[in-house]
């Protein structure tokens, strides 16, 4: 068979492809294409030749079968070996040169967010992505083109003779690197369909950046925002400057703690903690609770709420210096007021935040990965371990000073009365000073307020002090070496304690 050269169009982004196929034709290439680009390059007046002619097979199951067939895989893996080509030869298959091949649009169509499942699945590509990846395994012979945007200076090189082995290897590695990105966007949807995450001994991760940072936590620091291939921006920004690398730090411990709750909820957040955090029957009698719980350290933060931010909440806010306010939408009258407060206060909406998926840390040995702290507990299992039961008010404030804690780096120690906190420990090297920065910071307000631990107290040190201070009861997870000693502290000082049998350490 004498060898001529073949290009093989199988597009579904038709940008520029007729072009491009007149300049193959011009060079002298065999032009064969599948369905719809088939169509396209016919109506545009060249020679084209069916991919069914080569495999001797139509289409079948409505177009889910097209190229997967040896005429067409021998022609793109063969090598250009003598071996090879007498093979192919034997076989009636003609090599093929050039694969010009993207993929269907499943990125952008799940997307739109309208899509079923079903529609999403028939938006899978599989013949094109093992036409790009046989291509590209074969660059020494083939070049792979998968992106419109080098049509032109690929035709280019053919016109001057041909590309070179480390441009078809740069051209094969884009189109490894565009089918890994391509499994990574199916992967992350059907994945998100699960109501857990899962962390699987592979796991994969493909990011796109959306956004480029000023800086990062520092001047001097470069920083980005990435996404996973395949997801959606989690907040639409409608007002304000650009958010920082800090910012969305912050933001996401601050989602985070107000969507935990289910009763209209702020949280007030500072270097990534809750300086204020507290839960109401609205959300202007939260916010109230939460600022009042460390006005000081509340210049500056990043807030968020569970709940649309109606006018009277936002009212409350005019008068303190807010870096960014994110909520699950904002009353029209709000967003006015908030927008004319400051021109650079970031206002966010949430649109499709995932606090379900995997947590992601590098680390100088790689990269950590976990499940979030979720958890859901039963109350009932709890075990009081002092002489005296909680009072039913105590117990409210056990219950919210529990779920609170866990989003205050540890050591950390929660002060609450009600659903409220009144002072916030974070972050300390030892517990008993967590346990002092907490009463420092509640003042009077500790006096009949309970203390929630995130780890066990290795000495009855850390409730000595929380009694001084007027803390009534506590709860922890217990498990310590020295529980009998820290039990006894507590009779001794007539404090209620309860043990959960949980940790949430928040590193």
């Amino acid at each position: 068979m004498t060898h001529t050269r073949t290009a093989l169009l199988s597009v579904s982004d038709k940008r520029g492809i007729v072009d491009f196929a007149r300049g193959l034709h011009d060079l002298g290439y065999t032009l064969v294409a599948s369905g719809g680009t088939a169509r396209t390059l016919q109506d545009a007046g060249l020679p084209v030749t069916p991919v069914s002619d080569l495999t001797g097979f139509p289409e079948i199951l409505d177009g889910r079968v097209k190229t997967l067939h040896p005429a067409i895989h021998g022609g793109i893996l063969a090598r250009r070996t003598p071996d090879h080509l007498a093979e192919l030869a034997n076989h009636g298959i003609r090599p093929i040169d050039i694969v010009v091949v993207n993929l269907y649009p499943f990125e952008e169509t799940v997307a739109r967010g309208d899509v079923t499942l079903e529609y999403a699945v028939e938006n899978i590509d599989i013949g094109g992505v093992a036409l790009l990846r046989a291509a590209a395994k074969n660059f020494s012979y083939v070049t792979v083109v998968c992106d419109p945007a080098d049509y032109a200076w690929v035709e280019e090189r053919l016109r001057a003779g041909g590309l070179s082995q480390e441009e078809r290897r740069r051209l094969a590695v884009k189109a490894f690197r565009h089918t890994a990105a391509y499994d990574a966007a199916i992967s992350t949807y059907l994945g998100a369909l699960s109501d857990t995450a899962s962390l699987d001994a592979r796991t994969p991760i493909f990011l796109r950046q959306v956004a480029s940072l000023r800086y990062g936590e520092n001047p001097h620091q470069r920083a980005g925002l990435y996404l996973p291939i395949g997801a959606s921006p989690a907040f639409e920004q409608l007002h304000g400057k650009e958010m920082s690398y800090n910012n969305w730090l912050d933001l996401d411990g601050a989602w985070r703690a107000a969507q935990d709750f289910d009763e209209p909820t702020v949280a007030i957040i500072k270097h990534t903690t809750p300086c204020g955090l507290a839960s109401a029957s609205t959300l202007a009698q939260a916010y109230e609770l939460a600022l009042a719980s460390d006005p000081i350290s509340a210049f500056g933060s990043v807030i968020a709420v569970n709940r649309p931010l109606d006018l009277a909440t936002a009212q409350m806010m005019r008068d303190l210096f807010i870096e960014v306010i994110a909520a699950p939408d904002f009353a029209p009258a709000a967003l006015e007021l908030l927008r004319r407060k400051s021109r650079n206060l970031r206002l966010l909406r949430a649109v499709a935040p995932d606090v379900r998926g995997l947590q992601w840390r590098s680390t100088v040995a790689g990269w950590l990965v976990q499940t979030p702290d979720q958890l859901v507990e039963d109350p009932s299992t709890w075990k009081v371990v002092t002489e005296r039961e909680p009072t039913s008010e105590e117990w409210e404030s056990l219950l919210f000073a529990w779920r609170a804690v866990k989003f205050v780096k540890s050591n950390a120690i929660l002060f609450a009365r009600g659903k409220a906190t009144v002072g916030v420990g974070a972050g300390q090297m030892s517990r008993v000073d967590a346990v002092r920065m907490a009463a420092w910071k509640a003042g009077e307000r500790a006096q009949g307020a309970v203390m929630a631990s995130d780890a066990f107290f290795p000495f009855p040190d850390g409730v000595e002090v929380a009694a001084e201070a007027g803390i009534t009861a506590v709860v922890q997870p217990g498990g310590s070496k020295r529980d009998e000693d820290v039990i006894a502290a507590a009779n001794r000082l007539g404090l209620a304690m309860v043990f959960t049998g949980v940790r949430h350490f928040r590193h």
